[in-house]
């Protein structure tokens, strides 16, 4: 069978299979960074089943002159193939007319092979064997060797990958002499030896502007620093744990007084229920303070939670959502903590949640959750997932306010307690639940109170009365009601022209989501979009899902968890919200997202036999 190889430029999908430990990870990042370097953007993703060195892994890189951010889907254009022991699905991966880059040191069978693609063998083993005395660098620099055989295939400008070797070794001029030198092994043995097989080209363009590239671990790890965290406790979970590891390194940069010493304090507990504890008994004392963990943190978490959420203290939990709950399923994405963290404990809960797109989202929502907590009184949690969280990808620059202070909310102080105001500290003095507080060692003689759940009246006195209870509960409620208005805004997208349909979605969906608005609307479907960025949900989500007669609800979990609280919260009727359901732990694609809408818009709208024969 002929097929025609595919030619493309700025427009392709490059996919490494290696094996883990092996060192490719930083040569793969570099291939990616070079052609961001050169303008194009990019869309990278790891791809790292649960294993341990030496088991398989993957590392996706969407080429995107178009600027789409989300996984395409529907096989690649490139595969590198590094693993012999994924080397079946690998080349069963390549689209049609696509291409095979291979170590052909050792030769294969013609089985091995299809016959609808372009094989390009280069023997990097032997190169490095020939080269190289030791074992490990002989492992090294045949990672960096492909990537500089994939430069003159592609095109990728050698100065800009020097560059990038140069800024990663600078300190370091024997790694980066010989970074460079197998570099140009690779570059010259394919300029010599492979010739011009490939017809996929990265062309320099001015596509990614001032944006940045990073992953939202790190992001959400800076807005903590930035919102004015000083306590962070955790236990180690996948894909939570680079969240925490990257406050460390921020905070030993940022977080020092004139006299060099460590304003913070980082603790890594023996379990997630000790972080926890940890956390709230920070929050009590008046210290701004998080944990980071993903959804079975959470589960072991809650009845800490819940003493947080009816004791009110400000604690922030960052989620980094995970397909789970066991261990089968901790380095694939899903939104799938989004009941659990609502509605997080025994009793009647009800958390705020907020629900970041991207990295620089993860930034500013983790300082907003920071002041929320202290402003409300209550546990916050910032959801993101792995897709976000342990993936760079490229946003718009953190920006931050010089003059902006921290929003530390309702806390009576010495000179107004010395000066006769009334103290409850569980009484709703103005409507709006919130109460005031003091911290620990405010005044000697007045504010003090002992810190209670629910089994209290308005002046924090032990009490069982019915009505102390209402009174409680009721409050929480109204201050549930003013983070209304204070949790970030939904995201209003308008068709072109008027519709019936909508779509709500969040978080990681969301540049699938934009991607597929596109092709939809190329389709001739059009769709107004609402992106929830927080729960509770404000009335504009409400006045969207009246104003149309349908509207899907885009998600990455089996059941339909937003839609559920979509139903729960605003009294919707279900069969007015649609699910697309996305669950097998890749991100989600906008082919996904276009086939399940447009095969419901189209069964919607075509005419029926008797309109067909009127």
């Amino acid at each position: 069978m002929t097929v025609t190889p595919i030619a493309a430029c700025n427009d392709f999908v490059v996919k490494f299979a290696n094996v883990n430990g092996s060192g490719s990870a930083s040569a793969n990042e570099l291939f990616a960074k070079s052609i961001l370097r050169m303008g194009v953007p990019v869309s990278p993703r790891n791809i790292f089943p649960s294993n341990i060195q030496g088991l398989p892994t993957w590392y996706e890189v969407r080429v995107t002159g178009a600027g789409w951010l989300g996984r395409r889907g529907g096989g690649v254009e490139l595969m590198v193939a590094m693993n012999p022991q994924t080397w079946a699905q690998d080349v069963a991966e390549i689209a049609p007319g696509g291409y095979l880059f291979h170590d052909s040191s050792k030769p294969l069978p013609a089985s091995k092979f299809r016959d609808d693609i372009t094989v390009i063998g280069m023997p990097l083993t032997a190169i490095c064997n020939a080269t190289y005395a030791d074992p490990r660098q002989r492992q090294l620099f045949k990672n960096i060797m492909y990537v500089g055989a994939l430069s003159q295939l592609l095109g990728i400008e050698i100065e800009v990958i020097e560059q990038l070797i140069g800024e990663q070794y600078r300190s370091k001029e024997k790694l980066l002499a010989a970074n460079r030198e197998a570099l140009h092994l690779g570059r010259d043995h394919a300029r010599e030896q492979l010739g011009d097989v490939m017809h996929l080209r990265v062309r320099r363009a001015d596509k990614v502007g001032d944006r940045i590239f990073v992953d939202g671990n790190s992001a959400a790890a800076l807005g903590c620093v930035y919102g004015g965290a000083t306590v962070c406790a955790w236990y180690p979970i996948t894909p939570s744990s680079s969240c925490a590891e990257a406050f460390e390194r921020y905070c030993t940069k940022l977080r020092k007084d004139e006299q060099g010493r460590s304003r913070y304090a980082i603790v890594q507990a023996e379990d997630e229920i000790a972080s926890i504890g940890m956390v709230v008994g920070a929050g009590w004392n008046g210290a701004r303070a998080f944990t980071t963990t993903s959804g079975p943190g959470i589960s072991l978490m809650s009845e800490f939670i819940g003493l947080a959420y009816f004791a009110e203290i400000p604690v922030t939990l960052i989620d980094v959502q995970r397909g789970g709950p066991s261990t089968g399923m901790p380095t694939r994405t899903q939104q799938s903590d989004v009941l659990l963290c609502a509605y997080a404990s025994h009793g009647d809960t009800k958390h705020v949640l907020l629900l970041p797109e991207d990295p620089r989202e993860c930034f500013e929502f983790s300082a907003a959750a920071l002041d929320l907590a202290d402003r409300l009184q209550t546990p916050v949690f910032v959801l993101t997932d792995l897709d976000i969280g342990m993936n760079q990808r490229l946003c718009e620059p953190f920006a931050w306010d010089e003059s902006r202070r921290l929003d530390r909310g309702k806390v009576m102080t010495a000179e107004e307690l010395e000066a006769g105001r009334d103290f409850g500290r569980y009484l709703d003095v103005d409507g709006d639940g919130i109460p005031y507080r003091t911290y620990p060692g405010t005044h000697p003689t007045k504010g003090g109170y002992f810190t209670r759940g629910t089994s209290r009246d308005a002046y924090a006195r032990y009490s069982e009365r019915g009505a102390d209870y209402i009174y409680n509960m009721e409050r929480l409620l109204k201050k549930f009601d003013t983070a209304k208005a204070l949790v970030p805004q939904p995201v209003l997208h308008h068709a072109e022209q008027p519709t019936r349909h909508g779509a709500i979605y969040f978080g990681s969906t969301s540049p699938a989501m934009a991607e597929a608005r596109a092709l939809l609307d190329g389709h001739d479907i059009h769709l107004d979009t609402l992106r929830l960025r927080a729960f509770p949900f404000p009335q504009v989500v409400a006045e969207f899902i009246a104003g149309h007669e349908v509207v899907f609800v885009v998600e990455q979990n089996r059941d339909a968890q937003m839609k559920a609280l979509l139903v729960n919260e605003l009294g919707i009727d279900p069969a007015k919200l649609v699910s697309v359901l996305h669950y097998d732990g890749t991100p989600i694609t906008a082919r996904f997202i276009v086939a399940a809408i447009g095969e419901r818009v189209s069964t919607a709208t075509r005419p029926s036999d008797q309109e067909q024969a009127a």
